[in-house]
């Protein structure tokens, strides 16, 4: 088997026994595991779900904590278990772990994401195990990736994983609920998940979770746009990664094999960047860049909206609604003085080279 770059999501179900605690026969199963993935020559970088449900019983709640405040405090205390039960596990193996704490934030901020991906490559080629959780101890709602499953799968793209895995308590997805409908059906094998498929199943996890299944779908969908397959499962054993790898899971593989990778820096722009402006175009711009792959010039632009400056990221926008973001090359006002000179050129027959507003290689089509 090929050398793989392997993202692993385990969620507090897989961690945790029922009364929120770590367990530690489940914990060393999936370190043996990840062991087994390492030996067999694959990088592998862990999302790791677990430190509320983990810190909330050595705080006195019986159940997991509804309030932010609790959640954050149980993280604070959580994490710290969590991540010294890794080091534990993994130093019989002489392997190092490296806790990774992120936010919506870290990814929103062009320098942070960069300095994230930077930071990920570098434990990588040392040789280290990347374990990355969100930062529950300091995030808000409006900067939550709303679970580890969402995180898993922005991981996923961020780093080029070749597979995500996500490990949960469910052996794959369902025609309808297992646990309503004795006759249900697992699906083994889906190219794509439907915007039916997301509305109808139920986002309900289990108690020491966030996450369902629900949850799982929204992450796989946004997995696949970054050209990652997704295996969505259970196991044990040793050599139940390995299993999975090689087609022969207890879950459900999901795969679309007409979407390509996107660079990390395309990546940040259609999925993290916040717009500063907007550029309406005509059909031939339109036509232009999405069907012939050009850049986007002056004289397709129709009108121009917002104070933008040269590095900004704004929307386009043909005749029908949004089409894409791209990184301009040129602030609002240098856009609209180029818009100017072309008009002029054409009235007298003059022509000097355009300038590119957003090349071609820092633009990405939104469907």
């Amino acid at each position: 088997m090929c050398k793989k770059r392997i993202v692993v999501k385990i969620g507090s179900s897989s961690l945790t026994d029922e009364k929120g605690k770590i367990d530690t026969a489940k914990l060393r199963d999936h370190v043996k595991a990840l062991v087994a993935l390492r030996e067999a020559n694959h990088e592998v970088v862990l999302v790791s779900s677990g430190a509320v449900a983990s810190g909330f019983s050595s705080l006195g709640y019986a159940s997991r904590p509804e309030t932010v405040k609790g959640k954050q405090a149980a993280a604070a205390v959580g994490q710290s278990l969590l991540i010294q039960s890794y080091i534990d596990e993994f130093n019989e193996f002489n392997i190092m772990p490296a806790q990774i704490l992120l936010t919506r934030s870290d990814f929103a901020d062009r320098e942070r994401y960069r300095n994230a991906f930077a930071t990920i490559s570098e434990l990588l080629d040392r040789g280290i195990l990347p374990i990355i959780n969100e930062n529950d101890t300091v995030v808000i709602d409006e900067l939550t990736f709303g679970d580890n499953d969402m995180l898993s799968a922005l991981v996923s793209g961020f780093v080029h994983a070749d597979q995500l895995i996500i490990l949960t308590d469910v052996n794959g997805f369902y025609d309808k609920n297992p646990k309503l409908y004795p006759d249900a059906k697992r699906i083994d094998y889906l190219e794509k998940i439907t915007d039916e498929m997301i509305l109808t199943t139920e986002s309900t996890g289990s108690s020491l979770g966030t996450g369902g299944m629900k949850s799982k779908l929204l992450a796989t969908k946004r997995a696949l746009s970054l050209g990652v397959p997704v295996f969505i499962g259970v196991g044990s054993g040793n050599d139940k990664l390995i299993n999975i790898l090689a087609g022969d899971g207890d879950g459900t593989y999901i795969s679309d094999n007409s979407i390509v990778k996107i660079n990390t820096n395309r990546q940040w722009i259609a999925l993290h960047s916040e717009p500063a402006g907007k550029l309406y175009i005509d059909h031939g711009a339109e036509k232009a860049i999405l069907k012939s792959g050009r850049s986007l010039l002056p004289a397709g632009i129709t009108k121009v909206v917002g104070d933008f400056q040269m590095g900004d990221v704004v929307e386009v926008h043909g005749i029908n609604g949004r089409l894409g973001k791209g990184e301009v090359s040129y602030s609002a006002i240098e856009v609209k003085n180029e818009i100017q000179r072309h008009q002029k050129e054409k009235e007298i027959n003059k022509y000097t080279p355009a300038v590119e507003v957003i090349h071609r290689d820092r633009w990405i089509e939104l469907s």
